[in-house]
């Protein structure tokens, strides 16, 4: 079923943080550039800044417990001709710190890579406090902004590499657990594209992040079912891929969005909001329903919540019988 150019689904798949990828990442955009730059609030180990820090000690700034700061800092250090990626969990950047992104960044448009690192529910027994569902509206909604949710390690290497050579304010959402690798060394990425990943007639799933690879479980289940699922993931939520997501949504008549965060202002709302303006659309969005999250394993907290394929799949046929 699967676009091979795109993804590998056969066999057993092989699993990584997606974190990982991006350590990897920024030290290779540090090597390639030397403007590159990094800081941290306390947790290099944690979010793979270890790597960079390792490789180039006089380029990394430990600000230590204190994410205002640290935002603060890389707005000055972008306003003299740096590339500072600085990393924190996203629970407290851009959970704590907001007002200082906002400001010193996003108004002076400054290049600024701020990396929100375990994100989504799968922070598991960590619970509410740390499970930063709320990030996608938050950073989607500050002009200049650039919003990346990559799907696996591999994706999160190229969006590191990707986002050092980009000029505007980006945000990266990475996720803790490790994920499967669906993605390949030559499965294109972009800032600012979107891609269909399976094929389909009947209905659209619209993926990010962790959530794409749920999409494309959701698909085989459907596809026995006897409905053909069109999977698109959108790794950049902002600048939305317009294009791609229409002209699949036009062929099928029918939407789910999938996230691991809030479908109030997430990717759920930005495709709302691109539907209701252009393409009227039944529509349902799978993702958090307003609600916060619980301690508790990563796939017991997806099921729970009914973020896994079986529950993309019920959303499916719900929407594909308003469809008719």
């Amino acid at each position: 079923m699967s676009n091979m150019h795109l993804v590998n689904l056969n066999g057993k798949l092989e699993s990584e943080s997606i974190r990982k990828g991006f350590g990897r990442g920024l030290k290779k955009a540090g090597e390639l550039d030397a403007n590159v730059v990094a800081a941290c609030a306390d947790l290099t180990d944690s979010t793979q800044m270890s790597l960079f820090k390792a490789a180039f000690p006089e380029r990394f700034i430990e600000v230590g417990v204190a994410e205002q700061n640290l935002v603060t800092v890389g707005a000055g250090l972008a306003a003299v001709g740096k590339i500072p990626f600085v990393s924190s969990y996203a629970a407290f950047s851009p959970g704590r710190n907001w007002e200082q992104i906002r400001t010193t960044i996003c108004l002076n448009d400054r290049p600024v890579k701020i990396v929100g690192s375990h994100a989504g529910l799968s922070v598991g027994p960590d619970g509410a406090t740390h499970q930063m569902l709320e990030d996608i509206a938050l950073m989607r909604v500050l002009p200049n902004m650039v919003v990346i949710v990559p799907c696996d390690a591999v994706e999160a290497e190229k969006a590191t590499l990707a986002m050092a050579k980009d000029a505007r304010p980006n945000y990266l959402r990475l996720a803790r657990e490790a994920t499967p690798i669906i993605t390949t060394d030559k499965t294109p990425f972009e800032i600012g594209k979107a891609y269909v990943l399976e094929a389909g007639a009947d209905v659209t799933l619209i993926a990010t992040g962790t959530m794409t690879y749920q999409a494309l479980k959701a698909a085989e289940l459907l596809f026995k079912d006897g409905i053909e699922a069109e999977v698109v993931h959108v790794p950049t939520i902002k600048p939305l891929d317009a294009e791609t997501i229409l002209k699949s949504v036009r062929k099928t008549g029918a939407v789910v969005t999938v996230e691991e965060g809030q479908i109030i202002g997430g990717l759920g709302g930005a495709i709302a909001e691109l539907l209701a303006e252009q393409l009227p659309t039944p529509m349902q969005r799978v993702g958090m329903q307003d609600h916060f999250g619980e301690s508790g394993a990563p796939d017991e907290l997806l099921t729970h919540f009914g973020l896994d394929a079986k529950h993309i799949r019920l959303a499916a046929h719900h929407v594909t019988d308003r469809k008719k």
